[in-house]
């Protein structure tokens, strides 16, 4: 027969901490500190495999009620009491408890048991009517709402009315007679409200509460939760019926929550609040002001209230025993709930502690240095998210903000600024020394002046990848992006929302982390980098083995890039290069010239431009290998589209408007994305990758001529499907090189590859390995084929494929390992059989990705190349996979 429920308390336990997949983290730690003879009430849980039959079934396993039955025996035997029994009755708690803290998420019922009659013996019993009429009043609100689905609101507005009356502002300066009358009207509420009188019947109550805890698993806040936390659906809750303490029975009587260290700073402090007198849910609602736990606490937020160290000096003591236990049986920062009846300590909860990044790193090397854990478990420790916190300036918690709309939380970080609107403007007033805010109802790839000029770039469309997000990441911008609610008017230079008006020159403020776009300015706080940071990085990369590089082609990313720990550049785009406003008309002269010539004229006047860039990110990177991917975009990324710009070009290639308007009209495209770009313009316009190519090995001989450093470039071709393709370019390149060679009297050692992120390529990866010297996979592009996506478009669907189910995550943020990593792997193993040094590289955004950077790990590659933001939690994802596969292999 299987086993549903297990029981703890009485210093026995069926279950134990590693049994959180099936009891969830709040069942198997209750069990965990049951074992360990802490002071926990007994109960039994109600496993997450039921929740998943109720789910699947609508209904529950034959024996779970038997076997329910029988654990309730087993608590009112450990107690003495009786469950439904007018005379020493026991009340209980139903809670949920996922594998996995979800706070908040699901429901919870308190003092289940009580109704008319056990409600008069429970007062008999603790001798104080008042406790247990207000008891019953918080178990009529609570499972009213929860399981009868009675709004709260009705709740509580009897409540305001009923201390109106009195002429009192606290629930605890009603008496016994004053709930007597409040709980009459709540049975009358729920009665008019769901046409059943309250159920008096304890069995009936028990049940119907476990199938609303077991139902809020699908409840919306929760689901959301889930999918904004990866958190599977089919993991299911568990449901904890526990016998019930009270810490509303009078002075000697408190409630509280702690943390074993401090959750914002990671210092070693006990930390918390409680309440005298009190049942948990006061503290969470703040109907009463909290106090501290410590005297120190207490002169740290400057409270006049008594601390619980002060108050109840002997209940305190034997609390910071327990802290101390629980910290060196779970060698973690613990986040616990505790109920003080009658002077006795009851703990009702323990769990991993959240915290904020600057705290985790904190904790975790102190743990090292107190000997609780090793280097490699801190590493375990962080998550690698959340060094995003760090990287980027935050806002002040402690500062005030007018929140006027909000979109998605596209790069993190925060910044103010003065709003402009278009990209000429930003760089404007961005070389005055300014600072701005550039705001457009969408970016493209001319506006990236602009966003490097500005602060933070705010947009009203596009999602997470889209190309406002993709290079605000790259470029460490904060971006909201999708801020639905705002309207972007450019002619009146004004931006809308509600009844705000926003004119261009206003300050406003970003949160990339939260999506938050707030009226005015709000003081950041600069990250730093040392101390623990440092500390947990160098452990981390003693562990890891795939180096980690960056996607960068500015002189300021690259610096950036290696501040953070970069190990190259896996990434360099020269199209970027190529909208800067001093070459963007030769560049349009070049792709509009119909004439070989013509085109070579106009790649005269780019070649020292791109060869300068070149020589500078050389120098920055001091050594380390430069990836280069040649001209990639469709040519109609760089097309003049007003006729102010068309002028331009015609004038700088001696033509008229009229011939520039015709050779825009034979270059368009109607699905440019597949079209002529990458490698296929190498092929037929071969003297375009020539001049980068020149420029490259310029670049090189000289930084290697007078720094005396070796220079270590890689020459990437994009978009390859095909052997031949590859050949034919790497001949041009070849060729280029040694004329170089030739002509400077300097030797570079270089490499040629390719960019897999065509399906074709993946799949005839041997062939194109017998010329390609590395693979980079451009994964942004190999999702969107093999998926038949477009990034820019697809989040107006992606997230309704989310919640239903269809993909787990945005296949743009985490790479897909069914399609697109098995694609990834075929070419890693076919390029390894046929050039076994071959080296293997990812540069798709992916690269910054922990659950990505897992797959990497998991397939050999070499490297992982992200934005420069992302270096650092990439270094620390690198170490975490390369320890998850080493406990694998034993």
């Amino acid at each position: 027969m299987s086993k549903w429920v297990y029981g703890f308390g009485g210093g026995n336990s069926d279950g134990r901490a590693e049994m959180r997949n099936l009891l969830g983290g709040k069942g198997a730690n209750l069990a965990e500190m049951a074992s360990i003879g802490l002071p926990v009430p007994p109960g039994f849980t109600i496993t997450t495999e039921v929740c998943t039959h109720y789910t699947q079934n609508g209904g529950y396993p034959d024996t779970l009620d038997a076997q329910v039955g029988e654990a309730l025996s087993a608590i009112e035997r450990d107690l003495g009491m009786s469950f439904g029994a007018v005379e020493n009755p026991l009340l209980v708690s139903v809670r949920s408890g996922a594998r996995v803290s979800m706070p908040g998420m699901m429901d919870t019922v308190l003092n289940l048991g009580l109704n008319d009659e056990t409600v008069e013996g429970l007062a008999r019993k603790s001798g104080d009517p008042r406790f247990a009429y207000d008891s019953y009043r918080r178990f009529i609100q609570m499972f009213g709402d929860v399981v009868l689905g009675v709004d709260h609101g009705h709740f509580e507005e009897t409540l305001e009315l009923a201390k109106e009356d009195k002429g009192v502002d606290l629930d605890t300066d009603l008496t016994a007679d004053d709930w007597k009358a409040v709980i009459e009207q709540y049975k009358a509420k729920v009665e008019e409200e769901t046409g059943e009188p309250f159920p008096q019947s304890p069995k009936d109550q028990l049940w119907k509460a476990v199938s609303a805890v077991f139902g809020s698993w699908t409840n919306q806040r929760a689901r959301t939760y889930r999918r904004l936390h990866n958190i599977p659906e089919e993991w299911g809750t568990a449901v904890n019926v526990q016998a019930m303490v009270f810490g509303n029975m009078g002075q000697d009587c408190a409630t509280g929550v702690a943390f074993t260290r401090d959750p914002s700073t990671g210092e070693n402090d006990f930390y918390g609040e409680y309440l005298v007198n009190a049942q948990g849910e006061d503290v969470v609602a703040g109907i009463r002001t909290p106090q501290n736990l410590t005297v120190q606490g207490k002169q740290k937020n400057d409270s006049d209230l008594p601390a619980m160290e002060e108050v109840m000096p002997e209940v305190f003591q034997q609390l910071c025993e327990v802290r101390n236990r629980l910290e060196a049986h779970y060698k973690e920062m613990q986040d616990i709930e505790f109920t003080v009846q009658s002077g006795t300590l009851y703990m009702l909860q323990t769990r991993t502690g959240k915290r904020t990044a600057a705290a985790a790193l904190k904790i975790a090397t102190q743990m090292v240095e107190e000997g609780l854990i090793d280097e490699a478990e801190a590493v375990r420790r962080v998550d690698p998210a959340a060094l995003d916190q760090l990287l980027h300036p935050t806002l002040d918690p402690q500062a005030e903000r007018n929140v006027i709309a909000k979109g998605l939380p596209a790069s993190p970080g925060a910044a103010s600024g003065e709003v402009v609107f278009s990209a000429d403007r930003a760089e404007a007033l961005g070389q005055e020394g300014r600072k701005v805010i550039l705001c457009r109802v969408e970016t493209s790839p001319e506006d990236i002046h602009g966003m490097h000029a500005a602060e933070g770039i705010l947009t009203t469309r596009g999602g997470m990848t889209s190309h406002a997000a993709v290079v605000a990441r790259g470029m460490g911008r904060p971006c909201v992006a999708g801020a639905g609610e705002l309207r972007i008017d450019y002619k009146t230079g004004k931006m809308r929302v509600r009844d705000v008006e926003i004119s261009e020159g206003e300050v406003i403020t970003l949160d990339g982390a939260t999506g938050e776009v707030m009226q005015g300015e709000v003081a950041t706080i600069q990250p730093e980098l040392t101390g623990d940071f440092a500390k947990l990085m160098a452990w981390a990369d003693g562990i890891r083995r795939m180096k980690v590089r960056t996607n960068a082609e500015t002189p300021g990313d690259c610096r950036t890039a290696v501040k953070f720990g970069c190990e190259g550049i896996g990434l360099c785009r020269t199209e970027h290069m190529f909208f800067d406003a001093d070459r963007i008309v030769a560049v349009r002269e070049m792709i509009l010239a119909d004439t070989v010539e013509a085109r070579r004229k106009a790649l005269a006047r780019i070649l020292p431009m791109q060869r300068q860039d070149f020589a500078e990110i050389f120098k920055i990177m001091s050594g380390l290998p430069v990836t280069v991917r040649l001209l990639d975009p469709p040519l109609h990324e760089f097309l003049p589209h007003g006729e102010s710009e068309m002028q331009e070009v015609a004038t700088a290639a001696g033509a008229t408007v009229e011939q520039v308007r015709q050779r825009s009209l034979q270059l368009e495209e109607s699905n440019p994305m597949l079209g002529h770009r990458g490698c296929r313009l190498g092929i037929t316009y071969p003297e375009i990758y020539e001049m980068q190519a020149r420029a490259i090995f310029e670049a090189a001989a000289e930084v290697q001529r007078e720094t005396g450093k070796t220079v270590e470039p890689e020459v990437m071709i994009p978009l390859v499907a095909t052997r031949r393709e590859l050949e034919i370019l790497k001949q041009l390149v070849d060729a280029t090189a040694q004329a170089v060679f030739a002509e400077t009297g300097q030797t570079v050692a270089y490499l040629v590859g390719t960019m897999i992120e065509l399906p074709r390529a993946a799949l005839c990866a041997d062939e194109i390995a017998e010329e390609a010297e590395f693979f980079s996979f451009g994964t942004n592009d190999l999702t969107q084929t093999v998926f038949g996506l477009s990034r820019d478009d697809a989040g107006s669907f992606l997230p309704t494929y989310e919640a239903r189910g269809i993909v787990k995550q945005d296949p743009f943020i985490t790479l897909d390992p069914k399609g697109v990593g098995q694609l990834v792997s075929i070419a890693a193993d076919k390029g390894r059989g046929v050039r076994g040094d071959i080296k293997l590289g990812i540069c798709g955004e992916h690269g910054g990705d922990p659950a990505s950077i897992r797959f990497c790990q998991s397939v050999g590659l070499d490297y992982v190349s992200c934005s420069p933001y992302r270096v650092p939690i990439a270094r620390l994802a690198a170490a975490q996979a390369a320890l998850e596969e080493s406990e694998r292999d034993v």
